[in-house]
């Protein structure tokens, strides 16, 4: 691709039909062999991501390119594995003669909405649980990422089935229309806010949904942390993609012993990072429209703390430094909302019990969490403090492994994908019993008339608590294998009665 063309919104209009096509497909059988390849154009998709958040090379191909290869060929590769019937695990003596098992089927045609932050990313691996698990799908790319969508357009309609996967482009009217259809499910990755309204659309018709949102995540340091190392990390963790990551920190509870120690680490991690600034150098990018640095701008203005490194902006070049700054309250502007750029409130704390205390009172379900300090400190972080995800001495690092579970709790989303979750994602795990004809004889309790026929039914399958009435575990080895676990005498020869006649007439099917 020479250059890339100007984003076209799909006609409304044409929204009914493309999703009526796409819903055809499925019923075809088409998506369920397992011969799908994608193939991705990385010299358009790294020049889309530079004119779009002015990604580097270096950031485009590990955070876009490389995790969706990853993800590619690790579901590839484990695909026949996830797609194979399941044996229905614990399944009693009595049942197991129905041959339970579990199926997984594709829920049907689906549609994937993306974000602008990480806009191939976050669009390719749901489609890649999506197309695993056997469903058609549309797909809207964000439009704030306009290059990027026309890109992966030209990607998803000319190496895949264009009658099962199409693009729908646009902004509020086109999403509208697209929500105006029935769904087999809704993959949502993007803010609150529109999250809310989409749960409420798929509501209407109940659609499910997967919601990957974000949330006011906190780091918390304590006094024994490894303070260069938490500086460095946590810097890290809000320079990548110029801090529009979900699940990068937005505030820092620092214990106030050690608050001095990591300014100053902080501000030398800066310069080794960045030994001539952030502002001409390919390895920090840009605000990815101007709407979005006017609100970043804002939360900055409107706070009431201290600028300690950083600062600099410039609207024109959508830029701003990467900035930390000193706040004295948990109601400051830049803790209040989520930030989603460069911008590194700090909070001082006199211990830990403050530090959780405000944490959960900033943000009860966040999407990432990331204490420093000692295990004893850590472990109580992640006992008294609930998130999706958290990385214990690190940045998101949870949330940069490809097939490891990815998904919010509470209002951060519900739902989670990556690896083997986005093919569970997209599944139906349906439940199957076959019935062989020579059972009818066993099964005769179960109709009617039921007079004497309780009693025999409670033997063949009815479990006995192995408890008392204050919880405690009574077991008796010898009893449970005489009896197989029925927890009478008559009982046990109702099962071993059950075990030879199944046998006799597996033997006798065989012959």
């Amino acid at each position: 691709m020479a250059s890339i063309p100007a984003l076209e919104f799909t006609q409304t209009d044409a929204v009914l039909s493309v999703a009526n096509d796409v819903r055809s497909a499925f019923h075809t059988q088409k998506t369920k062999p397992l011969a799908f390849r994608l193939k991705d154009n990385a010299n358009a998709i790294n020049a889309a991501c530079k004119l779009d958040l002015g990604k580097g090379h270096f950031e485009t191909n590990l955070t876009e390119l490389d995790f969706c290869t990853n993800d590619i060929v690790y579901v590839c590769n484990s695909l026949e594995k996830w797609a194979k019937d399941e044996k229905a695990p614990d399944i009693g003596l009595s049942n197991a003669l129905l041959f339970p098992k579990i199926r997984k089927d594709p829920l049907g045609c689906v549609l994937i909405i993306g974000p602008y932050n990480f806009p191939v990313n976050l669009v390719i691996c749901p489609l890649v649980g999506a197309i695993a698990a056997g469903n058609t799908a549309v797909i809207k790319p964000s439009e704030n990422a306009p290059n990027v969508a026309v890109v992966l357009q030209k990607v998803i309609e000319g190496y895949l089935d264009p009658s099962c996967y199409r693009v729908v482009q646009g902004a509020i009217p086109e999403t509208t229309a697209l929500l105006e259809q029935k769904w087999d499910k809704i993959f949502y990755t993007g803010g609150a806010t529109v999250g809310t309204i989409i749960a409420k659309k798929a509501a209407e018709t109940l659609t499910p949904v997967a919601l990957e949102l974000g949330g006011r995540n906190p780091a918390i340091i304590t006094k024994n942390a490894d303070i260069r190392l938490a500086a460095r990390r946590l810097l890290w963790g809000k320079i990548v993609n110029a801090g529009q990551v979900c699940v990068s920190q937005n505030y820092t509870l620092v214990d106030k012993e050690v608050l001095d120690h990591f300014i100053a680490e902080s501000k030398t991690a800066m310069k080794e990072y960045y030994p001539n600034g952030t502002r001409n150098t390919e390895d920090f990018g840009r605000i990815v429209n101007n709407r979005q640095w006017q609100r970043l701008k804002k939360m900055l203005d409107d706070s009431n703390g201290k600028i300690l490194m950083g600062g600099e902006v410039d609207e024109e070049d959508r830029y701003i430094a990467p900035t930390m700054i000193l706040v004295n309250s948990s109601t400051d502007s830049l803790l209040v909302d989520e930030s989603f750029g460069p911008l590194m409130p700090i909070l001082p704390v006199d211990n830990l019990d403050e530090a959780i205390r405000i944490a959960n009172e900033v943000h009860a379900t966040p999407l990432g969490l990331y204490p420093f300090g000692n295990k004893s400190e850590t472990d109580r972080c992640l006992r008294e403090i609930r998130s999706g995800g958290a990385s214990v001495n690190d940045a998101f690092m949870w949330g940069a492994i490809h097939n490891l579970n990815f998904g919010g709790v509470g209002d951060s989303g519900q739902g989670a994908y990556r690896g083997k979750a986005s093919f569970d994602c997209f599944s139906h795990r349906r439940s199957i019993t076959s019935t062989p004809s020579w059972m009818e004889g066993l099964l005769n309790a179960r109709y009617p008339p039921y007079e004497g026929k309780l009693k025999q039914l409670r033997m063949m399958g009815t479990q006995k608590a192995n408890f008392d009435r204050e919880g405690r575990v009574q077991f008796s080895f010898v009893s449970d294998v005489l009896s197989l676990g029925a927890g009478s005498k008559l009982g046990g020869l109702m099962r071993y009665s059950v075990v030879l006649i199944a046998a006799l007439g597996v033997r006798q099917y065989l012959m």
